[in-house]
């Protein structure tokens, strides 16, 4: 496995996008979702399945539909 994972900090932990080869030998669905998050102590983690198309074309629907109320909420700092 090359590169570097890079996790993305969120509200509820850390996200990492799980890369193919790394999905293969995990045997979870390419584009499959790896979250970290604090838990009594410890660190703990959970696979979320890869987003549907269906869910993919409806975000994009709805990101394209508010695109300038999302970029003014990221210019005042939401």
């Amino acid at each position: 496995m090359s590169g570097t994972l890079t996790p993305r900090k969120t509200e509820i932990g850390w996200v990492v996008e799980i890369p193919p080869e790394m999905a293969k030998m995990l045997n979870v669905e390419p584009g499959s979702i790896l979250v970290l998050h604090p838990k009594d102590g410890a660190l703990e983690t959970e696979i979320l399945p890869a987003p549907s198309e269906e869910l993919r074309a409806d975000f994009e629907r709805l990101y394209d539909k508010y695109k300038e109320t999302c970029e003014e909420l990221k210019r005042i700092g939401d």
